[in-house]
Protein backbone atom coordinates (compact mmCIF):
# COMPACT_ATOMS: atom_id res chain seq x y z
CA UNK A 1 0.00 0.00 0.00
CA UNK A 2 1.28 3.44 -0.82
CA UNK A 3 1.18 6.10 1.86
CA UNK A 4 1.83 9.04 -0.45
CA UNK A 5 -0.72 11.58 -1.50
CA UNK A 6 0.32 15.22 -1.34
CA UNK A 7 2.40 14.52 1.72
CA UNK A 8 -0.27 12.57 3.60
CA UNK A 9 -1.69 9.04 3.67
CA UNK A 10 -3.36 7.90 0.47
CA UNK A 11 -7.15 7.94 0.36
CA UNK A 12 -7.15 4.20 -0.43
CA UNK A 13 -5.45 3.24 2.83
CA UNK A 14 -7.54 1.31 5.36
CA UNK A 15 -8.77 3.65 8.09
CA UNK A 16 -10.03 3.36 11.67
CA UNK A 17 -10.17 7.11 12.29
CA UNK A 18 -13.92 6.97 12.97
CA UNK A 19 -13.33 4.52 15.84
CA UNK A 20 -10.95 6.84 17.71
CA UNK A 21 -12.38 8.53 20.80
CA UNK A 22 -11.07 12.08 20.91
CA UNK A 23 -9.09 13.24 23.94
CA UNK A 24 -8.57 16.97 24.56
CA UNK A 25 -6.09 17.47 27.39
CA UNK A 26 -5.72 21.23 27.12
CA UNK A 27 -1.98 21.11 27.87
CA UNK A 28 1.23 20.00 26.20
CA UNK A 29 2.17 16.35 26.79
CA UNK A 30 5.46 14.50 26.46
CA UNK A 31 4.49 10.82 26.85
CA UNK A 32 1.60 8.46 27.56
CA UNK A 33 1.55 5.25 29.61
CA UNK A 34 -1.09 2.68 30.49
CA UNK A 35 -1.74 1.76 34.10
CA UNK A 36 -3.78 -1.34 33.46
CA UNK A 37 -6.29 -0.16 30.86
CA UNK A 38 -6.23 3.44 32.04
CA UNK A 39 -4.32 5.87 29.80
CA UNK A 40 -2.19 8.41 31.64
CA UNK A 41 -0.82 11.31 29.59
CA UNK A 42 2.24 12.94 31.17
CA UNK A 43 2.11 16.71 30.81
CA UNK A 44 5.13 18.88 30.12
CA UNK A 45 4.27 20.87 33.25
CA UNK A 46 3.02 19.84 36.70
CA UNK A 47 0.25 17.31 35.92
CA UNK A 48 -0.64 13.88 34.56
CA UNK A 49 -3.98 13.48 32.78
CA UNK A 50 -6.00 10.28 33.08
CA UNK A 51 -8.42 9.63 30.20
CA UNK A 52 -11.28 7.16 30.56
CA UNK A 53 -13.07 5.23 27.82
CA UNK A 54 -15.43 8.13 27.09
CA UNK A 55 -12.62 10.65 26.78
CA UNK A 56 -13.29 12.25 30.17
CA UNK A 57 -10.14 13.81 31.62
CA UNK A 58 -8.91 13.80 35.24
CA UNK A 59 -5.83 15.88 36.01
CA UNK A 60 -3.52 14.91 38.88
CA UNK A 61 -0.86 17.37 40.05
CA UNK A 62 2.49 15.61 40.51
CA UNK A 63 5.17 18.31 40.31
CA UNK A 64 5.73 21.97 41.08
CA UNK A 65 7.17 22.65 37.63
CA UNK A 66 8.31 20.90 34.49
CA UNK A 67 8.17 17.09 34.24
CA UNK A 68 11.50 16.12 32.69
CA UNK A 69 11.30 12.32 32.50
CA UNK A 70 8.78 9.52 33.01
CA UNK A 71 8.78 5.73 32.89
CA UNK A 72 6.18 3.09 33.74
CA UNK A 73 6.07 -0.61 34.62
CA UNK A 74 2.31 -0.87 34.07
CA UNK A 75 1.37 -0.41 37.72
CA UNK A 76 2.93 3.00 38.37
CA UNK A 77 4.53 5.91 36.56
CA UNK A 78 7.73 7.30 38.07
CA UNK A 79 8.64 10.86 37.07
CA UNK A 80 11.41 13.34 37.71
CA UNK A 81 10.99 17.11 37.60
CA UNK A 82 12.79 20.42 37.65
CA UNK A 83 11.49 20.80 41.22
CA UNK A 84 14.05 18.17 42.29
CA UNK A 85 11.40 15.59 43.15
CA UNK A 86 11.10 11.93 42.13
CA UNK A 87 7.41 11.03 42.20
CA UNK A 88 5.34 7.88 41.67
CA UNK A 89 1.72 7.85 40.46
CA UNK A 90 -0.51 4.76 40.62
CA UNK A 91 -3.66 3.84 38.71
CA UNK A 92 -5.90 5.25 41.46
CA UNK A 93 -4.27 8.67 41.14
CA UNK A 94 -2.29 8.43 44.38
CA UNK A 95 0.96 10.43 44.33
CA UNK A 96 4.00 9.33 46.36
CA UNK A 97 7.21 11.35 46.68
CA UNK A 98 10.05 8.83 46.40
CA UNK A 99 13.01 11.20 46.73
CA UNK A 100 13.86 14.88 46.83
CA UNK A 101 17.23 16.17 45.77
CA UNK A 102 18.65 18.12 48.73
CA UNK A 103 19.75 20.96 46.44
CA UNK A 104 16.52 20.83 44.37
CA UNK A 105 18.50 20.01 41.25
CA UNK A 106 16.75 18.70 38.17
CA UNK A 107 16.02 14.98 37.95
CA UNK A 108 16.81 14.31 34.31
CA UNK A 109 16.37 10.55 33.79
CA UNK A 110 14.58 7.65 35.42
CA UNK A 111 14.45 3.87 34.95
CA UNK A 112 12.54 1.01 36.57
CA UNK A 113 13.71 -2.54 37.31
CA UNK A 114 11.42 -5.55 37.10
CA UNK A 115 11.82 -6.36 40.81
CA UNK A 116 10.63 -2.91 41.90
CA UNK A 117 14.02 -1.20 42.00
CA UNK A 118 14.46 2.20 40.41
CA UNK A 119 17.19 4.51 39.17
CA UNK A 120 17.37 8.24 38.57
CA UNK A 121 20.02 10.79 37.71
CA UNK A 122 20.97 14.30 38.77
CA UNK A 123 23.74 15.88 36.73
CA UNK A 124 26.66 13.43 36.57
CA UNK A 125 25.35 11.16 39.33
CA UNK A 126 23.14 8.07 38.91
CA UNK A 127 21.24 6.75 41.92
CA UNK A 128 19.80 3.27 42.42
CA UNK A 129 17.26 2.21 45.04
CA UNK A 130 16.92 -1.54 45.43
CA UNK A 131 13.93 -3.54 46.58
CA UNK A 132 15.04 -3.10 50.21
CA UNK A 133 14.94 0.69 49.91
CA UNK A 134 18.67 1.32 50.18
CA UNK A 135 20.15 4.03 47.93
CA UNK A 136 23.50 3.81 46.15
CA UNK A 137 25.08 6.24 43.72
CA UNK A 138 27.70 6.31 40.95
CA UNK A 139 29.29 9.34 39.28
CA UNK A 140 30.17 9.30 35.58
CA UNK A 141 32.50 11.70 33.72
CA UNK A 142 29.77 13.91 32.27
CA UNK A 143 26.05 14.61 32.57
CA UNK A 144 23.94 11.46 32.41
CA UNK A 145 22.11 11.24 29.09
CA UNK A 146 19.99 8.13 29.73
CA UNK A 147 19.41 5.19 32.07
CA UNK A 148 18.27 1.60 31.51
CA UNK A 149 18.20 -1.55 33.62
CA UNK A 150 19.23 -4.83 32.05
CA UNK A 151 16.31 -7.28 31.72
CA UNK A 152 18.26 -9.85 33.78
CA UNK A 153 20.20 -9.14 36.95
CA UNK A 154 20.84 -5.83 38.66
CA UNK A 155 22.89 -3.97 36.04
CA UNK A 156 22.35 -0.34 35.12
CA UNK A 157 23.43 1.25 31.83
CA UNK A 158 24.38 4.92 32.25
CA UNK A 159 24.72 6.80 28.95
CA UNK A 160 26.94 9.89 28.87
CA UNK A 161 29.47 11.67 26.69
CA UNK A 162 31.99 9.20 25.29
CA UNK A 163 29.99 6.02 25.78
CA UNK A 164 28.05 3.98 28.33
CA UNK A 165 29.01 2.84 31.82
CA UNK A 166 27.60 -0.51 32.99
CA UNK A 167 27.27 -0.38 36.77
CA UNK A 168 26.52 -3.32 39.06
CA UNK A 169 25.28 -1.60 42.23
CA UNK A 170 25.04 -4.83 44.26
CA UNK A 171 28.56 -6.03 43.43
CA UNK A 172 32.02 -4.84 44.41
CA UNK A 173 33.28 -5.38 40.85
CA UNK A 174 34.39 -2.37 38.86
CA UNK A 175 31.93 -0.84 36.40
CA UNK A 176 32.44 -1.63 32.71
CA UNK A 177 32.91 1.15 30.18
CA UNK A 178 31.70 0.85 26.58
CA UNK A 179 33.51 3.57 24.66
CA UNK A 180 32.32 5.40 21.57
CA UNK A 181 33.01 9.06 20.82
CA UNK A 182 30.10 11.46 21.00
CA UNK A 183 27.18 12.27 23.25
CA UNK A 184 24.94 9.30 24.11
CA UNK A 185 21.37 10.05 25.16
CA UNK A 186 18.61 7.42 25.21
CA UNK A 187 19.81 3.90 26.01
CA UNK A 188 18.12 0.48 25.83
CA UNK A 189 18.98 -3.18 26.38
CA UNK A 190 17.56 -5.73 23.96
CA UNK A 191 14.93 -7.94 25.64
CA UNK A 192 17.26 -10.98 25.37
CA UNK A 193 20.04 -9.08 27.20
CA UNK A 194 22.48 -9.57 24.30
CA UNK A 195 22.71 -6.03 22.92
CA UNK A 196 22.83 -2.44 24.12
CA UNK A 197 21.78 0.48 21.90
CA UNK A 198 22.09 4.23 22.44
CA UNK A 199 20.60 7.19 20.62
CA UNK A 200 23.29 9.73 19.82
CA UNK A 201 23.10 13.52 19.88
CA UNK A 202 24.08 13.27 16.22
CA UNK A 203 21.59 11.60 13.83
CA UNK A 204 22.68 8.02 14.53
CA UNK A 205 22.37 5.06 16.87
CA UNK A 206 25.27 3.11 18.27
CA UNK A 207 25.21 -0.39 19.68
CA UNK A 208 27.34 -3.03 21.33
CA UNK A 209 27.08 -6.79 21.40
CA UNK A 210 27.50 -7.34 25.13
CA UNK A 211 29.25 -10.72 24.89
CA UNK A 212 32.36 -9.20 23.28
CA UNK A 213 31.63 -5.42 23.18
CA UNK A 214 31.62 -5.52 19.37
CA UNK A 215 30.46 -2.21 17.92
CA UNK A 216 27.30 -1.80 15.84
CA UNK A 217 27.08 1.42 13.84
CA UNK A 218 23.52 2.33 12.87
CA UNK A 219 23.64 5.48 10.78
CA UNK A 220 21.94 7.21 7.85
CA UNK A 221 19.26 9.18 9.70
CA UNK A 222 18.42 12.72 8.57
CA UNK A 223 17.53 13.72 12.14
CA UNK A 224 18.10 12.68 15.75
CA UNK A 225 16.49 9.46 16.93
CA UNK A 226 14.21 10.42 19.82
CA UNK A 227 12.08 7.27 19.99
CA UNK A 228 13.02 3.57 19.99
CA UNK A 229 10.80 0.53 20.55
CA UNK A 230 11.60 -3.21 20.58
CA UNK A 231 9.28 -5.55 18.75
CA UNK A 232 7.73 -8.48 20.59
CA UNK A 233 10.50 -10.92 21.41
CA UNK A 234 13.13 -8.30 20.61
CA UNK A 235 13.65 -9.45 17.02
CA UNK A 236 13.65 -5.87 15.68
CA UNK A 237 14.16 -2.31 16.89
CA UNK A 238 11.83 0.32 15.42
CA UNK A 239 13.08 3.90 15.45
CA UNK A 240 12.07 7.47 14.61
CA UNK A 241 14.28 10.10 13.00
CA UNK A 242 13.50 9.69 9.30
CA UNK A 243 10.55 10.05 6.91
CA UNK A 244 9.87 6.35 7.36
CA UNK A 245 10.14 4.02 10.35
CA UNK A 246 13.64 2.53 10.36
CA UNK A 247 13.62 -1.07 11.67
CA UNK A 248 16.91 -2.75 12.56
CA UNK A 249 17.10 -6.58 12.63
CA UNK A 250 18.18 -8.23 15.89
CA UNK A 251 17.06 -11.84 15.39
CA UNK A 252 20.60 -13.21 14.76
CA UNK A 253 23.62 -13.32 17.07
CA UNK A 254 25.22 -10.48 15.07
CA UNK A 255 22.22 -8.16 15.38
CA UNK A 256 22.20 -5.54 12.63
CA UNK A 257 25.93 -5.86 11.86
CA UNK A 258 26.37 -6.11 8.09
CA UNK A 259 22.62 -5.82 7.46
CA UNK A 260 20.43 -3.08 6.05
CA UNK A 261 17.40 -1.90 8.04
CA UNK A 262 13.84 -2.12 6.77
CA UNK A 263 12.14 1.18 5.95
CA UNK A 264 8.37 1.09 6.42
CA UNK A 265 5.45 3.55 6.42
CA UNK A 266 7.07 6.34 4.37
CA UNK A 267 5.50 9.80 4.45
CA UNK A 268 6.62 13.28 3.49
CA UNK A 269 6.90 14.01 7.20
CA UNK A 270 9.43 12.84 9.76
CA UNK A 271 8.55 10.12 12.28
CA UNK A 272 8.49 11.54 15.82
CA UNK A 273 7.51 8.53 17.94
CA UNK A 274 7.15 4.74 17.53
CA UNK A 275 5.59 2.05 19.71
CA UNK A 276 5.67 -1.66 18.93
CA UNK A 277 2.64 -3.83 19.75
CA UNK A 278 3.30 -6.00 22.84
CA UNK A 279 1.96 -9.22 21.32
CA UNK A 280 2.18 -9.00 17.52
CA UNK A 281 4.65 -7.86 14.84
CA UNK A 282 2.81 -4.57 14.44
CA UNK A 283 3.85 -1.04 15.36
CA UNK A 284 2.23 2.37 15.65
CA UNK A 285 4.02 5.46 14.37
CA UNK A 286 3.37 9.17 14.88
CA UNK A 287 4.65 11.86 12.51
CA UNK A 288 5.52 15.54 12.67
CA UNK A 289 2.42 16.39 10.60
CA UNK A 290 0.12 14.70 13.15
CA UNK A 291 -0.44 11.46 11.24
CA UNK A 292 -0.71 8.21 13.23
CA UNK A 293 -0.41 4.87 11.43
CA UNK A 294 -0.56 1.23 12.50
CA UNK A 295 1.77 -0.90 10.37
CA UNK A 296 2.29 -4.65 9.97
CA UNK A 297 6.00 -5.46 9.90
CA UNK A 298 5.69 -8.49 7.64
CA UNK A 299 4.49 -6.62 4.56
CA UNK A 300 4.27 -2.94 5.55
CA UNK A 301 0.46 -2.86 5.30
CA UNK A 302 -0.85 0.34 6.89
CA UNK A 303 -3.99 1.42 8.74
CA UNK A 304 -4.69 5.11 9.26
CA UNK A 305 -5.47 6.05 12.87
CA UNK A 306 -5.20 9.83 12.58
CA UNK A 307 -4.98 12.10 9.54
CA UNK A 308 -2.31 14.71 8.98
CA UNK A 309 -2.75 18.44 9.41
CA UNK A 310 -2.14 18.77 13.15
CA UNK A 311 0.91 19.47 15.36
CA UNK A 312 3.58 16.75 15.73
CA UNK A 313 2.64 13.56 17.56
CA UNK A 314 4.44 13.57 20.94
CA UNK A 315 3.01 10.57 22.78
CA UNK A 316 2.08 7.03 21.71
CA UNK A 317 1.57 3.80 23.67
CA UNK A 318 -0.23 0.44 23.76
CA UNK A 319 -1.70 -1.19 26.84
CA UNK A 320 -0.07 -4.45 27.96
CA UNK A 321 -2.63 -6.61 26.18
CA UNK A 322 -2.34 -4.68 22.93
CA UNK A 323 -6.06 -3.93 22.85
CA UNK A 324 -5.81 -0.16 23.37
CA UNK A 325 -3.74 2.51 21.63
CA UNK A 326 -3.36 6.04 23.01
CA UNK A 327 -1.76 9.04 21.33
CA UNK A 328 -1.53 12.81 21.61
CA UNK A 329 0.16 15.65 19.76
CA UNK A 330 2.33 18.35 21.31
CA UNK A 331 -0.68 20.53 22.15
CA UNK A 332 -2.50 17.77 24.03
CA UNK A 333 -5.07 16.80 21.37
CA UNK A 334 -5.17 13.04 21.03
CA UNK A 335 -7.26 9.92 21.03
CA UNK A 336 -7.94 6.44 22.32
CA UNK A 337 -8.47 3.49 19.98
CA UNK A 338 -9.92 0.15 21.11
CA UNK A 339 -8.89 -2.75 18.89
Amino acid sequence: MSAFEQGGPAASIASVTEKVRAVALGAAVTSVHFLGDRAAFVGAEESVFFADGQGEITAVATHGGGILCAVSDGSRIVMGGDDGRLVALDAKGAVTVLATDPKRRWIDNVALHGDGGLAWSVGKVAYVRGGKGDDKFFEVPSTVGGLAFAPKGMRLAIAHYGGVTLWFPNMAANAEFLEWAGSHLGVAFSPDNKFLVTAMHEPALHGWRLADHKHMRMTGYPGRVRSMSWSTGGKALATSGAESVIIWPFASKDGPMGKQPAMLAPLQARVTVVACHPKQDVFAAGYEDGTVLMVRMEDGAEILVRRNGTPPVAALAWNAKGTLLAFADETGDGGLLTL
